[in-house]
């Protein structure tokens, strides 16, 4: 008899709503600060930036909120995607573990990134909005907000950083094919830019300037807004929709709740939005469940950084969130896993991680090719760089259930293909990768910077 290897859904049933841990949270997650006053700061500050709906549902205590009817629609293109079982995984690595990946690269930009660009794109066309200014690292969200854009007949200019720009030249001309604008950063077209390029001419750029450049641009216009692809509430929220489809497809296989649930991790909405609806049966019934966030050890946040308040981009516009960081200032090493190279982690994840309800990993570079690799052969999909983060802490778990001789189920997203990635597999291949961990003094170099204000431990 053939096993069952792919577990699908109908698009009847693709979610209808999407779920907010932040009802289920042991802590409440502690309020945006203003940048300048340092005081909690009301929806009407964000207006500048988001809808209103979008503001609504980034504060939002409501456990359920409903998908848009249009948005579900959009969903469909490539929605509900499919649940593998890793058998030929599985004998590879002989282990008596059940592993299955939810796999998010059968989008049409290749990534879990649609889930949220496509509901932001909706509620900003439904506010009237025309334009929409966005970062992007290795591509990934920038290329699935290009399409969200052009789906509802919005202008798109993109951010990407200058490392990423330079190492992915087809994921820019992905964006410039659905009609975006794509500009290397630092870039001489904002003040934030400006100021970056005068300090380092040779700047290879992070998520965090790229952020400054984006918003500078987005307030100075009325009919513009921003778009993030991870970190505020909302981004993690429409992720959701990865987990709850998952819930319902291992029931289909005729398995339990998995003891592992693992993401890549950058801001997180890769990690929220395949291991949120799992921890609202954690912290709702009492599941046990693990739920791992892998990061790279070059930009070790959650594993090495402090929890207290933090701009999210790194000249210091944005309002201030309590989130693990290594500092808004940080420029993290030229890694493949560009996605990754972000130096702050979401309010949500941050309290979870620190109220012990979720868990961290830092895996080197050599490690997550090696595991990308390994996988490839094996199942037949090359992962993007970020992705292959999640592939080696599965296997870590594969080896420690085989260990152990535990039957454990393993469940991983398998959030991006590779196919715009093939010069980092080339760079692995010729021997030229590096791990890029942290030293401890380059941690506390990045630390000494932050002149932002601190948690007190008792909150």
């Amino acid at each position: 008899m053939t096993k069952q290897r792919k577990i699908t859904l109908s698009e009847a049933e693709i979610p209808t709503h999407w779920y907010n841990v932040a009802a289920d949270m042991p802590t409440p997650p502690l309020p945006p600060l203003n940048p300048g006053t340092r005081e909690p700061i009301g929806p009407e500050m964000l207006a500048p930036l988001f809808p209103m709906k979008l503001i609504e549902q980034e504060v939002s205590v409501e456990r359920f909120i409903e998908i848009p009817e249009r948005v579900r629609e959009a969903y469909t293109l490539w929605r509900p995607t499919p649940l593998f079982r890793a058998h030929n995984l599985e004998r590879a690595l002989d282990t008596p573990a059940r592993i299955y990946y939810k796999y998010e690269g059968g989008s049409p930009s290749g990534s879990h990134k649609p889930n949220t660009a496509i509901a932001q794109a909706y509620y900003n066309a439904e506010q009237g909005v025309t334009k929409i200014t966005t970062e992007t690292g290795a591509g990934q969200w920038g290329s699935a907000l290009a399409f969200a854009c052009q789906m509802f007949g919005l202008e798109c200019e993109v951010y990407m950083v200058r490392i990423s720009y330079d190492q992915k030249p087809y994921r820019k001309l992905m964006m410039n094919t659905w009609g975006a604008e794509v500009i290397p950063s630092p870039s001489e077209r904002t003040q934030a830019g400006r100021k970056i390029l005068a300090e380092a001419p040779d700047s290879p750029g992070s998520l965090g300037i790229a952020i400054s450049e984006a918003v500078e641009r987005a307030v100075a216009d009325e009919g513009t807004r921003y778009s993030l692809g991870s970190v505020l509430n909302h981004v993690l929220l429409h992720q959701t929709i990865i987990g709850q489809e998952a819930i319902k497809q291992l029931e289909k296989a005729g398995e339990d709740l998995p003891a592992v649930v693992i993401a890549p991790f950058g801001g997180g909405s890769n990690f929220a939005g395949l291991a949120f609806p799992f921890l609202h049966r954690k912290l709702s019934e009492g599941a046990k469940i693990r739920a791992i966030a892998c990061e790279p050890a070059s930009c070790p946040k959650l594993t090495r950084g402090v929890f207290r308040y933090d701009f999210g981009d790194a000249v210091g516009m944005t309002p201030l969130l309590p989130m693990y960081t290594l500092g808004h200032t940080f420029v993290p090493a030229k890694i493949h896993a560009g996605g990754l190279r972000y130096h702050g982690a979401g309010a949500l994840v941050s309290q979870l991680l620190r109220d012990g309800v979720i868990e961290a990993q830092a895996i080197d570079q050599l490690e997550t090719f090696e595991a990308g690799v390994t996988f490839a052969r094996a199942e037949g999909i090359i992962p993007a760089p970020e992705a292959n983060h999640g592939v080696a802490a599965a296997i870590r778990q594969a080896n420690e259930a085989k260990e152990a001789g535990e039957a454990r189920v393993i469940l991983f997203n398998l959030c991006g293909h590779g196919h715009f990635d093939m010069a980092a597999y080339q760079d692995y291949f010729d021997g030229k990768l590096q791990k890029h961990a942290l030293s401890q003094s380059d941690i506390d170099a990045a630390l000494a910077k932050l002149d932002t204000p601190k948690i007190p431990a008792a909150v």
